[in-house]
């Protein structure tokens, strides 16, 4: 086997009432302003508050930044860096899902490296030289794990697609996992989040890149997810707090393998129906692992079991069977929908065309015609 790199954070804190560790971490590094980066749901809910009152309660200046969508576009980047620059910040502080750190880390990279300033440039792996700004990550779902990994998505509106950038120097320096944070968290969020690291885990311990370390991550995260996420969608503080370690357990490894065409499937649903991410992995896992089953070695099998399957005296197929039908089960235990209205005739080429150009596309056990795509996408009509 050749050489396998891992890149995870500086620092991480987990456990409930792990916030509090903030104020003495801004403290030991003697920053002085911190730029808060939430999205606007989170503020009126009071989420972000639990947070900013601990700011506060400790004397440390901060400036919010709420201007942040779901799917976060090339300009919520670009108002961010304009903000940030104005604010006097030395710091950042991301607050929320995936689309508040990765507005944070577009923000964060162009703020040190100003030549990508056109967000479009970071597309892929980019060159960056310097690390982005020191940042702080607060999750608030309990599924994309974006505050342990080197990925970032944004969505270019005027293109109709979302853009996958993947860079060592996006990784925020501490990440501060408290499920206390995912407690308000409606169902929904958390049914589709939950969801996401779930396809997190089975694409990264499925795709070309996997390996020992990640596997024994991604796998026990698939363990922690069957076990956890029912309760957590019942709001079950137990459930929470072994779906906010799930997801980060699966971010890690992901985060350095890769992922698969249920992700690239899913970024094209929601740059052209805005369709939430988690919901959108969530409709094409099952589609995908029935594609990807053939070169998957014993690998379902494990999955199966992970999932609370006995696969005693079952053969390839059944075992295989049985993974595809316990992801299924899981996903509509949760609610969420197995068929996508939105989804029109006359776009499959485009989503055919934009999902097999996706950055995670090449990562996929097995590839996929344009044929194979169209093919996959019908079965949500």
């Amino acid at each position: 086997m050749g050489v396998n790199r891992f890149v995870l954070n500086g620092t991480s804190y987990h456990g409930h009432g792990a916030i509090n560790e903030i104020p003495g971490i801004v403290a030991a590094k003697g920053f002085k302003k911190a730029f808060v980066a939430s999205d606007p749901d989170l503020v009126k809910f009071g989420v972000t508050a639990k947070v900013t009152d601990l700011l506060e309660k400790n004397g440390i200046a901060y400036e919010l930044y709420t201007d942040i969508k779901p799917n976060p576009t090339i300009e919520n980047v670009q108002n961010g860096v304009a903000a940030y620059q104005k604010s006097g910040a030395d710091f950042m502080i991301t607050i929320g899902g995936g689309s508040s750190m990765d507005t944070g880390k577009g923000i964060g990279i162009i703020v040190n490296n100003p030549e990508f300033a056109d967000v479009r440039s970071l597309e892929g792996v980019a060159p960056t030289k310097k690390r982005t700004v020191f940042t702080i990550a607060v999750p608030t779902t309990g599924g994309t794990g974006a505050e342990s990994t080197i990925n970032y998505v944004i969505t270019d509106v005027e293109r109709k697609r979302k853009f996958v950038c993947v860079d060592p120097n996006d990784i925020p320096d501490v990440a501060v996992v408290d499920p206390d944070m995912m407690s308000s968290m409606p169902k929904g969020l958390t049914a589709s989040t939950g969801m996401d690291a779930l396809t997190h885990a089975i694409e990264g311990y499925t795709t070309a890149a996997a390996w020992e370390l990640s596997d024994c991550l991604n796998l026990e995260a698939i363990r922690l997810i069957g076990a956890n996420l029912r309760k957590a969608v019942a709001n079950d503080p137990d459930g929470r707090e072994g779906m906010a370690l799930a997801q980060y357990v699966t971010a890690m490894a992901y985060s350095n393998v890769g992922l698969g065409i249920a992700h690239s499937m899913a970024h094209t649903l929601g740059a052209v129906y805005d369709t939430p991410h988690g919901v959108a992995c969530a409709m094409m896992l099952p589609i995908v692992m029935e594609f990807n089953a053939e070169c998957t070695g014993e690998k379902f099998k494990a999955i199966a079991e992970a999932l609370g399957v006995n696969t005693e005296g079952m053969d390839q197929e059944a075992y295989r069977k049985a993974a595809v039908d316990a992801v299924r089960q899981l996903s509509v235990d949760v609610g969420i929908p197995t068929k996508l209205d939105k989804l029109k005739e006359e776009d499959l080429p485009f989503l055919c065309e934009s999902a097999a150009a996706d950055a995670c596309a090449p990562g996929n056990p097995r590839p996929a015609t344009l044929e194979e795509f169209e093919a996959m996408f019908r079965k949500l009509m």
